[in-house]
């Protein structure tokens, strides 16, 4: 994993796009209307053009526009394999009878781990490559304001797309998930399910919505409006 992980930096490389595309509007003006004592104008309000439909994608096609999708469901499922093992014990209220004591806090701080580096390599090389054209990755902020010590900090001078809002509050959640565990195997407390799981339910829909969210983001329909071929090949994923 962490190799896979890694090859995102290694490979990941710059390419020249188009500017931003802007959205267009029109606005409707109503027609005049003359009578015998007044005229009067009326004019209505601005409205956005919907989306136009674009023409169907060929197999080649959906398979090259759907590619980021793919790799990152892969990873992705490798992490809800993991939140689901831990979880479950917590529901159940019994540690997994293949894994030591040691094996299961390894299991959760790895879960962290895994985390903190899939989003630190997005928010540094592939939202930025993206937000070039797509502003549901686009931020002012840098990529460091959102690692510990800066995430509960108040309101931040920028604005923040709603998948860097969603790290956000996996990280500050997942904090105090991680210093349990730490302490756990430190043995300055005992390890106590129940409450491993309240320190996993302050973030876990966040981030299972997370997961989905952006998969759904960067699969082929949405892609295809925004990037051409050539662009999706150049991708660093």
């Amino acid at each position: 994993m962490q190799e896979t992980e890694g090859n995102i930096i290694c490979h990941s490389a710059r390419f020249e796009t188009d500017p931003l595309e802007e959205d267009s509007y029109k606005s409707e003006t109503a027609q005049e209307t003359t009578g015998a004592s007044s005229k009067d104008k009326s004019t209505t309000t601005s409205q956005p053009e919907p989306e136009q439909a674009l023409p169907p994608l060929t197999p080649q096609e959906f398979r090259i526009y759907n590619r980021l999708a793919e790799q990152m469901e892969y990873f992705h499922d490798h992490f809800r394999q993991i939140w689901n093992l831990l979880y479950t014990a917590c529901a159940n209220n019994r540690r997994p009878g293949n894994l030591t004591l040691k094996q299961f806090h390894d299991e959760g701080l790895r879960l962290a781990r895994y985390l903190e580096t899939h989003h630190t390599i997005e928010e540094t090389y592939l939202y930025p490559l993206l937000a070039r054209k797509m502003p549901e990755f686009r931020s002012s902020l840098p990529p460091s304001h959102f690692r510990k010590g800066n995430s509960k900090g108040g309101k931040s001078k920028g604005e923040q797309c709603e998948l860097i809002r969603q790290h956000q509050l996996i990280h500050e959640g997942m904090e105090e998930f991680v210093e349990y565990l730490e302490r756990c195997k430190r043995k300055e407390c005992e390890l106590e399910l129940g409450v491993l799981k309240e320190k996993m339910d302050s973030w876990g829909e966040v981030l299972m919505k997370h997961l989905d969210q952006e998969v759904r983001d960067l699969g082929a329909e949405k892609m295809s409006r925004y990037w051409t071929v050539e662009e999706m090949r150049g991708f660093p994923i």
